[in-house]
C-alpha cells in the first residue's frame, strides 16, 4: 500500500469519526461572544481559499462552484434543538467557506425565524462579485470579512487561493457589497508576522476607502490540524489530538500598536484577543 493510500485512508478516518451536525455549539468567541454555529457545507471542508493558519486544517475540496451542501430542513430540525435565550448571536461558518452553499438565503432566513439575535456571516469575499451572493449576504446581520493582505505575495502566501482568484478580486467584490449592504461589516484581518511600515499604510488607505463598521486583528494561536478534524470548528482540537502543528504569531503588543495606529488615523474601531496562549 502506497504512502498516498494510506493518507486518504486515514483522512476518511478522521474526517468520519463524528457525525456531522450543521449546527454545533454554542462557541465562546472573543469577537461574538456566546455564538450557535451553523455550518452550511457539510463534512467535507470546502473552501476557494487554504490559509495556512485554517483551524480546519489542509481544506479537502477546494472550488469557487456554488451548490447546496446540506439541506435548509436539516438546519431548520437542527436548531429546534437550542434555546435562543442562552446565545449572543449566530454565526454561519462551519466547515468552509459559507457563500458556496447556493442555499444561504434561505439558511439566514431560517435562522433569522428561530431567534432575535444577530445573524453572522463569516466570509472570505472570493465570490462577492457575484450579485446573487451579495443580495443572500445582505440578509445577515453582521457580515465579517477576512482580508489577509495587502499585495500579491501575501495573499498567495497566506491565503493560497484557487489561481482564478487574486486580492484585486477580492478587494473588488468587497467594494460592491459594501455599496449595497445596510448591516454592520468587519473586517478580520490575520497577522502572522509584523507587517512593516508600507504594508500598514496600505491596509489603513484600503480601511479608509471602505469605511467598515469595524476591524478585527487576529493573530493564529491555535494550533492548526494537519487533518480535518471537524471539530475543530469550535474554535479548538479535540483534547487528545495530537495531529496539530502550531504556527507563528505575533504579540499582542504589536496588534495593539497596528489597532492604535489604525484607530488614530481612522477613528474606525478596532478590536483583537487580549491574550495570546
Amino acid at each position: 500500500m502506497n504512502n498516498q493510500i494510506l493518507q486518504q485512508q486515514l483522512d476518511s478516518i478522521v474526517t468520519t469519526s463524528t457525525p456531522f451536525k450543521a449546527v454545533y455549539g454554542p462557541v465562546q468567541s472573543w469577537r461574538f461572544g456566546r455564538s450557535l454555529g451553523i455550518d452550511p457545507i457539510g463534512s467535507v471542508s470546502t473552501c476557494s481559499f487554504n490559509c495556512v493558519y485554517c483551524q480546519l486544517g489542509k481544506i479537502e475540496d477546494q472550488s469557487l462552484h456554488r451548490r447546496i451542501f446540506v439541506p435548509t430542513q436539516q438546519i431548520h430540525q437542527e436548531l429546534q434543538y437550542f434555546k435562543p435565550s442562552d446565545i449572543d448571536c449566530v454565526t454561519l461558518s462551519g466547515s468552509g467557506e459559507p457563500t458556496l452553499a447556493l442555499n444561504l438565503a434561505e439558511i439566514l432566513i431560517t435562522a433569522k425565524a428561530f431567534t432575535n439575535k444577530t445573524i453572522a456571516v463569516l466570509t472570505n469575499g472570493s465570490l462577492l462579485l457575484d450579485a446573487s451572493v451579495r443580495e443572500a449576504l445582505a440578509i445577515a446581520d453582521l457580515v465579517a470579512v477576512k482580508l489577509d493582505a495587502v499585495n500579491i505575495r501575501q495573499f498567495h502566501l497566506v491565503n493560497r487561493s484557487l489561481s482564478d482568484l487574486d486580492v484585486m478580486h477580492l478587494w473588488a467584490g468587497i467594494l460592491e457589497f459594501r455599496r449595497i449592504y445596510t448591516g454592520r461589516l468587519a473586517i478580520q484581518t490575520m497577522l502572522l508576522t509584523e507587517w512593516n511600515d508600507r504594508e500598514q499604510e496600505a491596509y489603513i488607505s484600503l480601511m479608509q476607502m471602505l469605511c467598515p463598521d469595524e476591524i478585527q486583528l487576529n493573530t493564529p494561536t491555535r494550533r492548526k490540524p494537519l487533518t480535518h478534524i471537524l471539530e475543530a470548528r469550535g474554535n479548538h482540537l479535540p483534547e487528545n489530538s495530537d495531529l496539530g502543528r502550531s504556527l507563528k504569531y505575533v504579540s499582542v503588543d504589536l496588534l495593539q500598536s497596528f489597532a492604535n495606529r489604525i484607530q488614530s488615523k481612522l477613528g474606525i474601531p478596532v478590536r483583537y484577543p487580549q491574550v495570546t496562549e
